[in-house]
């Protein structure tokens, strides 16, 4: 969506949404305005509401939300509406674009591209803290964007690289993950974007299924439905045979160095089904994720395992990586069975220290579901502190 498109629109709603949007976007703390921009969240996100909220394009149809279980709160559960149905969460978008390209010239980390015979895999640091990627056939000259949410870092990339982008891969919809979709398909005309129909992909133009692959010069790419932190999130898997390579999974915010991804559109069951996805890959799969969260997350991870040697081992590395601003990417999936709680709920110590125990019927899975959820629920105090 056009950023005039969205500021005609706030123009025409008139200064009190415009007065709503700065409260959001400045982050308010006062009780009153707290009071006043929860009143006006729930006005546009309320399934009871009587007037919805005018669609701005073709691309973002509103959708009243569903009742349910969900992790946020409800003040929280409305902002995440607005953020991904309405202009609003475009508009915050952009603004986080301009403060990191203004915070970060260079990128928030220094990256080291992976060349494996002819197949370059090169993570690009964007916003604050994501990473889009670019995965190149050096031979055929033509290259994937996944996730690209800065356009005019992923255009520098593919000019410095001399590659024609071909096709974009989208992990799911939040505009930290698909803002650059439109500016990238419109510079690049024979650029196709890929993603799930389920998910509300900005310009999305194929479709992918659970399994479907993803065919561009020597680059076998699988789509794998991990569903959880969105209803149609997609991880991706470059299968590393044809290069004689190892397999690289671009894991979008379904799992991170030594972590997860919240669970905004679904259950801990949903989600735990997505992780044991990626637990029956091979263990040298590299891991390239969708945000630099190895610090903090190995942090939490060394509160609930406090003992875990490898755990341990590995934050000395990122620690040391970190202090010089380097990027941790990519771990690999062995590693992350060994030091990622949230991968780690079938192990006996962490089921006894934080689970709830088997449940009524005696099922496994439901005591790791629980486990997961629990999990989850003190990551998000643990970040907070």
């Amino acid at each position: 969506m056009a950023a005039v498109v969205a500021a005609t629109a706030l123009k025409g709603r008139g200064a009190r949404n415009a007065r709503v949007l700065r409260g959001i976007l400045s982050g308010a703390t006062a009780n009153k305005a707290s009071q006043n921009r929860t009143r006006a969240l729930q006005s546009h996100s309320s399934p009871e509401c009587k007037e919805e909220p005018e669609p701005l394009s073709p691309e973002l149809e509103y959708i009243p939300r569903k009742r349910g279980k969900n992790p946020m709160k409800a003040v929280g559960l409305a902002w995440y509406s607005l953020y991904t149905r309405t202009w609003l969460g475009y508009l915050f978008y952009r603004q986080q674009l301009r403060r990191a390209r203004n915070r970060y010239p260079k990128g928030h980390s220094k990256t080291q591209p992976r060349l494996f015979n002819g197949v370059k895999v090169l993570p690009i640091p964007v916003l604050s803290d994501n990473y889009s990627y670019l995965i190149i056939d050096t031979q055929a000259g033509l290259a994937v964007a996944v996730d690209p949410s800065d356009p005019r870092a992923v255009q520098a990339s593919i000019e410095k690289e001399g590659v024609t982008l071909v096709a974009i891969l989208c992990t799911h919809k939040h505009w930290d993950h698909s803002g650059g979709n439109r500016d990238l398909s419109r510079r690049h005309r024979d650029c196709r974007v890929y993603g799930s129909p389920q998910d509300g992909i900005p310009y999305l133009t194929h479709p992918l299924c659970h399994q479907d692959v993803v065919s561009v010069g020597r680059l076998q790419i699988r789509a794998l439905a991990t569903p959880g932190h969105t209803q149609g999130h997609l991880v991706y898997l470059l299968d590393g045979e044809p290069y004689k390579g190892p397999s690289c999974l671009f894991s979008g915010d379904l799992l991170f160095l030594s972590g997860c991804g919240r669970t905004f559109e679904g259950t801990a069951e949903t989600m735990l089904s997505s992780l044991d996805t990626v637990l029956g890959l091979g263990d040298d799969t590299l891991l390239w994720p969708g945000h630099e969260y190895a610090e903090e997350n190995l942090g939490f991870a060394g509160v609930v395992e406090p003992e875990n040697l490898a755990r341990e081992r590995k934050m000395q590395w990122v620690q040391r990586q970190r202090m010089e601003r380097r990027s941790t990417c990519p771990s690999t999936l062995g590693e992350e069975r060994s030091y990622n709680p949230f991968l780690r709920t079938h192990c006996l110590a962490l089921q006894e220290a934080l689970g709830p125990g088997p449940g009524p019927t005696g099922d496994e899975g439901c005591s790791r579901a629980q486990l997961l959820e629990e999990l989850r629920r003190l990551k998000d105090t643990h970040k907070s502190k």
